[in-house]
Parts: structure tokens; C-alpha cells; sequence
């Protein structure tokens, strides 16, 4: 029988049950709990920042700190037009407008260049994505940011411990959201998490998460707020799963060496996963674009990948293509070659060294 390799899969071998365990005996299962103190606070510490607020997913960490940096309607962000649909999702539940920015050809994340052309009067943040794993050049946004007085939020949803420069991303800017869906580095099931160094904005960060309650007077709620808050139980395998992470990422960079060795024979024809001198890459995803053809070719591909056991998924589509926010795609021609021609292979611990040489195999036939 064919072994089928998923895209994606969570490595579970680790405290999880033991902890989760603990919650169930102990009753701390919603959103207090020992588990969720600890887990923000070691997040946070991982990061290198002072202050993590848990919540109940990804594109709740994000909007929460848009809410808590004070975005409202008519305000405009500057975002990637290349990511997840979170992110101008959370910009428009704020009633403000994302602003789409095309992405750099090599490391598909947005492009300092193109950024400071966007800013307008209306502009008051700006939302930057590691995406796939890969940090954003982050030196050119921040000297962006500081001349016009704009917070920076990065998106870490797909890069947990990736770093710039020497530094984890998510505690650069002014602030940085994370994911734990179950697809990504570490996971929780379902969950995210705000990081940031600054205390006012934590103590908002808090404020709003959980219904606006005060934190000094039960059931008084002097803002409207959500409810946004990370459960302990899923602390609990957060907390497992942090305590590997190292292990984590090890893996996932020994598997793109794999790739790599695998792979360079089809460089020709397949663009392999770039790494810019100052980052470490976390490789959520290894991701390779065709050098030729179009949405039809890599679907093609991806379809002979799937009949032959091999999972894999499209890169994102654009914002700019999607209904919600379309726009002239040749204003983005980056993005849209990008997202036309990209896919993501295998990419987590459960890939061995034979299933590599396999996919590489069959991506060689799908090419040719």
C-alpha cells in the first residue's frame, strides 16, 4: 500500500497528554489556569520580550492588537497583498481598509521598497509578514515606521523562533502575533498569542481579550471588548510543545537541507526556497515555485504530486485576486507570478530522507 505524505502534520511526542491530563484532574480547563500563565510567560521569554497574551486563535492575536493600537474605521494599514486572508481580514473587522503592498521575488515577503509609497495621511500602522517561515527585512520598515510615527506589528503566524539579524521575529516591532493552528511549528490545537515589550499595550492587549472587564472591578466594563481568551487546556499542550521547539526546528532544518540536495538537480526548472544571509529561516513550510508556466502548470504538477501518495498545497492567493479586495493585478506583478507558480511540499517531522527522494523524483517526471 502507497504511503500517503501529508503537507502537514502535528508531532505530538511530547508532555502534551501528561499535561492536558492535569488540567482535566485538577478542572482548570477555560481560561485561567497555571498552564496559560506559564505558557504566555515562556512564549513571551522565548521571544524576548516582556509580555504574552494568549488567545483563542491567530486572527484573534492580530485583531486584538489592532484594536489595542487603536485602529478604527477610516484608518488604513499597510499589508502584504501575498499572505494568509487573516491578515487584511483583521484590518477590515476593525472597519479600517488594508493597504496592499506587492512582495520581494525571493523571499515572498513584503517589499520595504513599495511600502513607503503606500503610506497616505489616513496610514496609522503597519503589518508585516514572516511568511512561510522567512523573516521580513526588518530594518527598512522600522526607519519607515519611525519617520512617520507608524507601530509596526509583525505577523509571526508561520515563523515561531525564526530570527533577523540574531533576533526573534515577533519582538521587533512594536508588537507581534503568532498562530498555533495545528499545522504550524508549534500548536495548540487552535490558538495565537500578542507579544510585545510594551506594558500599557499589554495591559490593553488583556483589557480587550477578555470582554472589556476591568482588571480591578469584577463585571465592570469600561470598554467594548471580545472574547478572545486562550483556554489552560490549550496551554497545556503549548506548553509541551514549546518545551521542543528547538527539536522542532532542528527538524524542519535538517528536512530543507534534504530539499535542498534533493532538489538542486531541477533548479532549471523549480525556483528552491531563498535564505537571506541575516536570517534564520524557520521553514514552516518549504515552498519552490515553477520557473516557467503558470497557475495551470503548477496545478498540474501538484495533481501528478497527489496521485503518486505526495500532499501539497498552493501558495496563498493574493489579496488583490480575492473578491473582497480585488484590485488591478498588475499593480502586483510579484505577488501574482509568486502565487501562481508556488507550492508548498511536505514539511514536518514526520518526512524521512526516503519520502525527499521520492517527491524529488516525482517532481522531476512532473517537469518534464
Amino acid at each position: 500500500m502507497q504511503k500517503f505524505i501529508h503537507v502537514a502534520q502535528p508531532d505530538l511526542g511530547g508532555n502534551e497528554k501528561a499535561y492536558v491530563n492535569q488540567c482535566l484532574d485538577s478542572s482548570w480547563i477555560s481560561s485561567s489556569g497555571d498552564f496559560l500563565t506559564n505558557f504566555e510567560n515562556q512564549f513571551a521569554s522565548y521571544c524576548g520580550v516582556k509580555h504574552g497574551v494568549g488567545t483563542n486563535n491567530g486572527t484573534s492575536a492580530l485583531q486584538l492588537a489592532l484594536i489595542a493600537l487603536g485602529i478604527e474605521a477610516g484608518d488604513e494599514v499597510i499589508v502584504p497583498t501575498l499572505t494568509f486572508i487573516a491578515v487584511p481580514n483583521g484590518v477590515h473587522y476593525c472597519n479600517a481598509k488594508p493597504i496592499l503592498v506587492d512582495c520581494d521575488p525571493l523571499t515572498y515577503a513584503i517589499d520595504p521598497v513599495q511600502v513607503e509609497k503606500k503610506i497616505t495621511s489616513r496610514t496609522r500602522a503597519i503589518i508585516v509578514v514572516h511568511l512561510y517561515g522567512h523573516p521580513v527585512d526588518m530594518d527598512p520598515i522600522l526607519k519607515i515606521a519611525d519617520r512617520h510615527g507608524l507601530p509596526v506589528i509583525e505577523d509571526a503566524a508561520e515563523a515561531h523562533g525564526a530570527e533577523y539579524k540574531g533576533q526573534r521575529v515577533g519582538g521587533i516591532g512594536r508588537c507581534g502575533t503568532f498562530s498555533f493552528y495545528g499545522n504550524k511549528i508549534i500548536t495548540t490545537g487552535e490558538g495565537g498569542m500578542v507579544v510585545t515589550n510594551d506594558e500599557a499595550l499589554a495591559a490593553k492587549l488583556r483589557l480587550y481579550r477578555g470582554q472589556g472587564q476591568s482588571p480591578k472591578r469584577r463585571y465592570w466594563f469600561p470598554v467594548v471588548g471580545h472574547n478572545f481568551r486562550m483556554t489552560n487546556l490549550a496551554a497545556a499542550i503549548g506548553l509541551a510543545q514549546l518545551e521542543r521547539i528547538d527539536e522542532a526546528l532542528a527538524v524542519r532544518a535538517c528536512l530543507a537541507s534534504w530539499y535542498n540536495e534533493a532538489l538542486s538537480p531541477l533548479q532549471d526548472r523549480l525556483q528552491l526556497p531563498h535564505t537571506e544571509a541575516w536570517a534564520r529561516h524557520a521553514f514552516w513550510m518549504y515552498t519552490v515555485a515553477l520557473r516557467h508556466g503558470g497557475e495551470v502548470e503548477r496545478d498540474r504538477v501538484m495533481e501528478i504530486l497527489s496521485h503518486s501518495g505526495i500532499e501539497t498545497r498552493p501558495v496563498f492567493y493574493p489579496a488583490h485576486v480575492l473578491p473582497p479586495y480585488a484590485e488591478n493585478p498588475d499593480h502586483y506583478p510579484v505577488a501574482t507570478r509568486c502565487a501562481t507558480q508556488g507550492l508548498n511540499l511536505p514539511t514536518h517531522s514526520g518526512v524521512t530522507r526516503e519520502d525527499v527522494a521520492h517527491i524529488a523524483t516525482t517532481l522531476s517526471l512532473a517537469l518534464s
